[in-house]
């Protein structure tokens, strides 16, 4: 598993300007001429659709046109990526993929209409954030040790997520796959009921996005067990990684990046990703970032694509070994 913070630090500028030299010959003056559409695979009021929002008031700025935001939800996010891969690719209509729509899907849902690889052209990622493993107050557990035993020990234990194909939903197989801990998967269609089950303790385990659970963990309804990622979330700074308590390499960060249908001109993508690039210095919107618990980063299409490509195989294996399903 990479470190996928040190992965996507912001690209140097040396680089950036070569690539856009070699585009800017061919790059058409005329584009954007009327606004941009970014479609949001999620619905309204998710953290996908609240950032994808502050991006784009940032990157109309620099375009010079509209950005606007329409969400397109259903299937895990296929539905809205499956309306971009067959939209016109002419720079016009984007979409902000995910771990979900763009690297999980691709092996948990046999049925998709579109290959990420084929009919989407990556331009670069924007930002990654942390899952959190949390448990209810009472579980006498405190870190991933416990649980591991404890989980062993009962036989199997339910974790609940914010459903089929989400980054909390590999997040538990890849801990069972980790550490040989009988987890079963209890998807929500509404993550709030999750939560609220979680507390209850209905269900004794969650795996979701930090942010949703910091207010939870801070009113003592909830215990965080680790944060998912390589190095520690400033949200909650004493929240051990995995492989601070034993558990090596383990690395559920999700994360979301833009793309473009697979035939948009490279002078297009270009000019895009120039734009985001100038958007993303602005240290407003990262701090607007930083408060729903993400890292704002952007990287070059080239490496965004390389990272897309390993992502996919890391979650098919995972998929595959663990015999996780869509149902």
């Amino acid at each position: 598993m990479r470190r996928i913070a040190s992965k996507f630090l912001y690209t140097g500028l040396g680089t950036l300007a070569m690539l856009w030299a070699a585009a800017g010959a061919a790059q058409p003056a005329s584009y954007p001429s009327r606004p941009v559409t970014i479609v949001v695979p999620y619905g309204a009021g998710s953290s996908t659709d609240i950032l994808t929002r502050v991006l784009a008031k940032q990157l109309a700025g620099e375009l010079g046109q509209n950005v606007v935001v329409e969400n397109r939800a259903g299937a895990g996010g296929a539905l809205g990526s499956a309306f971009v891969a067959k939209a016109p690719p002419d720079g016009y209509t984007l979409v902000m993929g995910t771990i979900s729509s763009h690297s999980i899907n691709a092996s948990l849902l046999k049925d998709q209409s579109f290959n990420v690889m084929r009919d989407f052209k990556p331009i670069s990622l924007v930002a990654y954030f942390p899952n959190l493993l949390a448990v209810n107050k009472d579980l006498p557990v405190n870190n991933l040790q416990e649980l591991v035993a404890y989980a062993k020990a009962r036989g199997s234990l339910s974790y609940a997520t914010g459903g089929v194909g989400s980054s909390g939903q590999m997040a538990g197989e890849l801990l069972k796959l980790s550490t040989g801990a009988p987890l079963s998967h209890v998807p929500y269609k509404e993550v709030g009921q999750g939560i609220t089950d979680t507390i209850a303790g209905h269900v004794p385990l969650i795996f979701y996005q930090t942010p949703a659970l910091v207010p939870h963990i801070r009113d003592g309804k909830l215990k965080a067990i680790a944060v998912l990622a390589p190095e520690r979330t400033p949200l909650l700074p004493d929240v051990a990684t995995p492989a601070e308590q034993g558990v090596a390499g383990f690395d559920a960060s999700a994360w979301m990046g833009l793309f473009a249908p697979a035939s948009t001109p490279d002078a297009v993508i270009a000019k895009i990703h120039r734009s985001l690039v100038d958007a993303a210095r602005d240290a407003g919107m990262a701090r607007q970032f930083g408060a729903q618990g993400f890292t704002l980063a952007v990287d070059t299409p080239e490496a965004f694509r390389r990272f897309v490509e390993a992502d996919i195989a890391k979650w098919a294996k995972v998929i595959q070994t663990t015999g996780a399903t869509a149902q």
